[in-house]
């Protein structure tokens, strides 16, 4: 009889566990969009809000974000409906460690052969599948497959494939190891030779669950927490940007502008006012946490 009823706990804690993550994925994250292209070497394979692109090149092709444990079905997908073999993955990189963006890289690396580059950071949460993220335990944070990291980047690292360079910054806060991407493009219609800035922002959000400063005797969320969201706008302020593109399609209005490409084709993906406007609006919010935080913190401490 007791052995049974462990049983029926353990099920039903499992039922629970599992009802607790579908509940945390958002359909959006998981609903299929067509594919499409940005640029002459770069197309846009992920859902309808989890971003993922995919970078063309005679040598193979890189991948950037892996998305859900569920997402490489639906990645793949968008790469054959384009025409480009999946085993022409040669390289793998993400914006940030989380299960929504890193969940697949596991499955994508066995089913390409892909090399897996990820920022500082980030490579070690990748390699422990989140358990060792500094968010675990929050609630806000899930673990997924472990994924084996071939190459460590830290900030300022180029990734280069059959003539296309990529560049890493590290942009952390929203993760320890938060990298955004920068690379240059030719649209299509544009004269020969004109090149143009792409930025795709990693993440540059803070949750209620983030601590900036030391509150109620915990420790900030990491050391240094506070400092390098600030670098990361500061960071970002910096970066020429053309074409805006982020790690949901929600930042940098996808949905809306994937509308419009019929009638204003190509051009719709140049964006520089809504790249600053979004930085302004990130930096505002983090700004007034900060605030926040730090009074609550003095006023515990009176």
């Amino acid at each position: 009889m007791k052995r049974r009823n462990l049983f029926a706990c353990l099920m039903l804690l499992a039922v629970s566990v599992c009802v607790g993550l579908r509940a945390q994925v958002k359909a959006i994250w998981t609903t299929p969009l067509a594919p499409f292209r940005i640029a002459d070497n770069l197309y846009y394979v992920g859902s309808q809000d989890l971003a993922a692109y995919l970078v063309t090149t005679p040598e193979g092709n890189i991948l950037i974000n892996a998305n859900l444990p569920s997402s490489p079905v639906q990645i793949r997908a968008s790469v054959e409906q384009l025409g480009f073999r999946w085993k022409d993955t040669k390289v793998l990189l993400v914006g940030q460690a989380h299960m929504d963006h890193a969940g697949g890289a596991a499955q994508i690396e066995r089913e390409t052969g892909a090399k897996l580059k990820v920022m500082e950071y980030d490579a070690e949460v990748m390699q422990a599948g989140g358990a060792n993220d500094f968010l675990m335990g929050t609630g806000s944070v899930q673990n997924y497959p472990p994924a084996r990291v071939d190459t460590v980047l830290h900030d300022g690292d180029t990734v280069s494939l059959g003539g296309v360079v990529l560049t890493a910054h590290r942009t952390g806060g929203h993760t320890r190891g938060c990298t955004t991407w920068t690379m240059r493009v030719h649209l299509p219609g544009e004269p020969a030779g004109k090149q143009r800035d792409v930025v795709i922002v990693g993440g540059y959000t803070q949750w209620s669950d983030y601590r900036l400063v030391p509150l109620h005797a915990k420790a900030a969320s990491y050391p240094g927490i506070a400092e390098d969201f600030q670098h990361t706008f500061d960071t970002l302020r910096k970066l020429p940007c053309d074409v805006f593109l982020a790690d949901h399609g929600e930042h940098f209005g996808m949905l809306a502008k994937v509308n419009r490409m019929a009638k204003e084709g190509d051009a719709v993906w140049i964006d520089p006012a809504g790249y600053r406007a979004v930085i302004d609006a990130g930096e505002k919010s983090f700004h007034q946490a900060l605030a926040e935080q730090q009074r609550a913190a003095a006023s515990a401490a009176r």
